[in-house]
């Protein structure tokens, strides 16, 4: 069973596995035949090791260029939804680029692994 507080770690390794981009701390997060869906309109990622490959393809740069903070505000079985700010820096690393609002639906198996995950995010308007 998930808790507040098991969802916040796994949200804090998330975050870690995402500023490293190290394979096992990719895996690690996620059961062998996870769906990840980076917005409601995508087509899903199908399985760990198609994350791993996309996050590496397609990863943020520069490392240290980027940072967020995400925490669990409903749990419900072993469905959380979560929110939080990801900010992008110019690369001074100080100057504000950008700022999303991510919205997670995570469905966890019982070892504490995410089999799905849904993204929503939005820019301020204005």
């Amino acid at each position: 069973m998930i808790t507040h507080e098991s969802v916040q770690v796994w949200l804090d390794r998330y975050v870690a596995a995402w500023k490293s981009l190290d394979p096992d701390q990719i895996r690690a997060l996620f059961s062998e035949d996870v769906e990840y869906t980076y917005t409601p309109f995508d087509e899903p990622l199908e399985g760990r090791e198609e994350i791993v490959r996309a996050w590496l393809e397609d990863f943020d740069d520069p490392p240290g260029s980027y940072d967020a903070k995400y925490y669990p505000i409903a749990i419900e079985g072993n469905v959380a939804v979560t929110n939080g700010r990801t900010r992008y820096f110019e690369a001074d690393g100080r100057t504000l680029e950008a700022v999303f609002d991510n919205i997670f639906v995570l469905t966890f198996d019982e070892v504490g692994q995410c089999v799905i995950f849904r993204e929503w995010y939005v820019t301020p308007h204005g």
